[in-house]
């Protein structure tokens, strides 16, 4: 299939995309639509490999992966104009650290610090928000790696921790 092809195949089958892709996806009608021309893009990549009987269902799934992944980034993302907007204080504002509070978080970074410095980098990405595909993309292994090695830090701080 050439790019041609994938030029008609817009005409003829974009519309059902969004359709199959809103069927699968709680979204916004923006986070479809990324979802769906993204797909459209990485046709344009794979069409050498991509056969044209299976190119809907090729389709429909880089979609639905896609507006699964915008919509976990979505939630992930803390909007400071929604929370402003909202009328509420931020809790950063409403009750900052104590002295006492900041010496806990100064000792317990500390204790990461002693940690192999893979671990410390797959505590950071979690702390930051990154789900264990995503942390095993980024370090270059899979999520099997990311779960043991997250497993062995907890393990070795909660051995340091007292009490």
């Amino acid at each position: 299939m050439g790019i041609g092809d994938v030029g008609e195949l817009y005409g003829s089958l974009a519309s059902r995309l969004e359709q199959i892709v809103r069927l699968d996806v709680r979204a916004s009608d923006a986070v479809i639509e990324d979802a769906c021309q993204f797909a459209w893009c990485r046709l344009l990549d794979h069409s050498h490999r991509v056969h044209r009987e299976t190119v809907m269902a090729w389709l429909a799934r880089t979609a639905v992966r896609e507006a699964c992944k915008l919509v976990r980034r979505h939630r992930r993302e803390l909007s400071l104009d929604a929370v402003l907007e909202g009328g509420a204080e931020p809790a950063w504002a409403i009750a900052p650290a104590g002295p006492d509070r900041i010496l806990d978080y100064t000792e317990q970074i500390g204790e990461l610090r002693r940690l192999p410095e893979r671990q410390q980098r797959l505590i950071w990405l979690h702390a930051f928000g990154l789900n264990y595909i995503e942390m095993a993309t980024y370090e270059g292994c899979t999520r099997r790696t990311v779960d043991r090695q997250l497993t062995r830090a907890r393990a070795a701080l909660h051995e340091r921790s007292p009490g």
